[in-house]
């Protein structure tokens, strides 16, 4: 019973923190050392009564500080990096319409459930698709050019001087805009099969100024073109026929090229990762991944914990000549395949 109220809480606090963040209320108070409560309802622009309600909940779980003898609320600065700086390399507040559309969609995956487990990626609640994309957005823009890429066989030097790369599975373009962002003399093609995400894209981009960039709607085994590099970033276990895909990915590289794969940190054995993270991504998996991949062709369902021997095993049987784990964070694991 103790263990299922603190869960409650924390979906409780979830929501909470989604509604700190839509507010205002988390970029009000960062760095600004202790608040009264009608100063953080000034800030932010909101009714008073509720947010000393909503800075009560959050201090009842330690998010902020409250000092009882100045009445005053603190959001620390671990907390600010997490929840008001949008360009910290721990930025969550972002991604929590990830979590919101998993809430939204209980209905839909009751039905999938007790059917054949199928809810395609389109099929979700809209706030799933920019909720993902902000979830993963800080790895991206922290470790992408500055570890990932680097780490590949043939390193930045390509991408420097000038190459054709592929984004496969795009969404709304982060990984693509930082990577054209960051190489001006390649160019870089974003291919999804949600047109809604493509549009996102082309949007994104346009907004930057990346002339370097192209996106079109396409499914992982229909893109075409001729690309040095063919990237898929968090999204290879949501696709129904892996193994499919990386055929037809070898299909699409030009002599030399390789396959780099991005995938959320898992080990092999499922119980070794029955922990936070776990817990975390085996509930996103459970939700939105493996539903999705089970809504196409083959549904290999391999989900978001399916660990590296899973993954080698897809380009083994695609008949790649190498796979290789190249880079890892504590939210991440970087592979380079190549023919």
């Amino acid at each position: 019973m103790g263990s299922m109220v603190g869960h409650l809480t924390g979906a409780v606090t979830v929501s909470c923190a989604l509604l700190g963040h839509q507010v205002g209320y988390y970029k009000a108070m960062a760095y600004q050392g202790p608040m009264a409560a009608d100063d953080v309802a000034r800030a932010a622009g909101a009714n008073p009564r509720v947010t000393r309600e909503w800075l009560d909940q959050q201090a009842s779980v330690g998010i902020v500080a409250h000092d009882a003898a100045g009445d005053t609320y603190e959001l620390g600065p671990e907390a600010a990096l997490a929840l008001a700086d949008e360009h910290s390399p721990v930025f969550l507040a972002g991604g929590l319409n990830a979590f919101r559309a998993m809430a939204i969609d209980i209905d839909k995956l009751t039905t999938a459930y007790k059917d054949d487990g199928a809810l395609g990626w389109g099929e979700h609640h809209e706030c799933l698709f920019s909720g993902t994309a902000e979830f993963f957005r800080p790895a991206y823009e922290h470790h992408l050019v500055q570890e990932w890429l680097p780490a590949l066989a043939r390193g930045k030097g390509p991408l420097e001087a000038g190459i054709a790369v592929a984004d496969v599975g795009c969404g709304g373009g982060i990984s693509t805009a930082q990577m054209a962002a960051a190489f001006p003399q390649s160019s870089f093609t974003g291919f999804d099969y949600h047109p809604p995400s493509v549009d996102a894209a082309t949007t994104r981009a346009a907004d930057a100024g990346l002339a370097n960039t192209s996106f079109a709607a396409a499914g992982a085994k229909d893109f075409s073109g001729s690309f040095d590099l063919i990237c898929f970033f968090d999204c290879l276990h949501d696709m129904g026929d892996p193994v499919g895909i990386a055929r037809h990915t070898k299909g699409q590289l030009r002599a030399g090229g390789s396959v780099m794969v991005v995938e959320p940190f898992a080990f092999d054995a499922r119980t070794d990762n029955y922990a936070a993270l776990g817990g975390l991504l085996y509930g996103a998996s459970a939700m939105i991944c493996t539903p999705c991949s089970l809504s196409q062709e083959v549904g290999r369902a391999m989900g978001a914990q399916s660990g590296e021997a899973q993954m080698r095993a897809v380009f083994d049987e695609a008949g790649y000549a190498s796979f290789a784990r190249v880079a890892e964070t504590p939210f991440n694991i970087v592979y380079e395949a190549s023919p």
